[in-house]
């Protein structure tokens, strides 16, 4: 299965898009009874409806959980978690032997009854445009999640081949996904160090060691500011954004930096200085590259 940023990316959901529909939420949390009423008649009506709901529990969980499908496509957030959603709403349809078909009506129905809450609403013609074509993309994007799931549970269920492969799949995503966690606890132990090594630096100022203290203050600050970029970093790349290779890069750089200041605070073999600044030319060039890579990429 493709990527949710890929999708997303061919879909050209944008930014716009989810502030529209996030703008849009209080409008639609205020018609949901309306839209869930004309999708629950219409399920009711379909063949099997009445054999599927053999009780009044089932048919509360399953409306509730259209509910609350409908009004997250309204929360302008749209990440990994959102993604996985989706997924399991398609793997649930599939055990229970919901053919596809319904779930295109149903999103059809679903979509033609916001269109008409917009257009009733909205008095800008070229606003409401807009907002409906937000709302066809994220419907759009939904319903491609959930039937792509249809078809990767179908070949699960049938080809022992892809329950091998999904199989592996399932357990690289699983080991990834630890391998994140101890990532970020790492950068999160090694902030609180720099964070304590910034705090030590600055006793030094205090002490009366006022060169030193700033000085050292200075590069401690910087490594701080770069292990907060590393953590956004990384919390974006969890959320399903680029990994961008000029944060660690720029790691390089500021270590560099850093470590001339205190050479020079040491006053250190002039070679040993003149090293120091050759590496951070070579590295600045290199991080203006990458950076200019990553503007061109997005």
């Amino acid at each position: 299965m493709r990527s949710f940023r890929e999708i997303k990316q061919n879909y050209r959901f944008t930014p716009e898009d989810e502030k529209r529909l996030h703008d849009l939420r209080p409008l639609m949390e205020e018609h949901v009874d309306e839209v869930m009423s004309t999708l629950s008649l219409w399920i009711m009506g379909t063949k099997g409806a009445a054999k599927f709901f053999t009780d009044e529990s089932r048919k509360r969980h399953v409306f509730g959980a259209q509910r609350e499908w409908f009004l997250e496509l309204f929360s302008g957030n749209y990440d990994n978690r959102h993604y996985e959603k989706l997924i399991r709403i398609g793997a649930t349809h599939v055990k229970q032997n919901v053919d596809a078909h319904y779930m295109n009506r149903a999103v059809n129905l679903v979509k033609n009854a916001c269109i008409g809450i917009v257009q009733k609403i909205e008095e800008d013609r070229v606003e409401a445009t807009n907002k409906i074509i937000s709302i066809g993309k994220v419907l759009d994007i939904s319903l491609d999640v959930i039937t792509t799931s249809y078809i990767e549970e179908e070949l699960r269920t049938y080809s022992p081949v892809y329950k091998v492969k999904s199989a592996l799949i399932g357990f690289s995503e699983r080991f990834s996904q630890t391998t994140n966690l101890i990532l970020v606890l790492a950068l999160i132990g090694l902030t609180i160090g720099v964070v304590w090594l910034f705090i030590e630096d600055v006793m030094h100022i205090i002490t009366g060691d006022v060169e030193r203290g700033i000085i050292s203050a200075l590069g401690s600050m910087l490594l701080l500011w770069l292990m907060i970029e590393l953590m956004n970093t990384e919390i974006s790349h969890l959320k399903g954004g680029k990994f961008h290779i000029s944060v660690f890069v720029g790691v390089a750089l500021v270590t560099m930096i850093r470590e001339t200041m205190i050479a020079t605070l040491k006053h250190e073999k002039p070679e040993s200085i003149y090293y120091l600044i050759a590496a951070i030319l070579v590295i600045g060039f290199v991080f203006w590259i990458v950076t200019k890579a990553e503007e061109k990429g997005k």
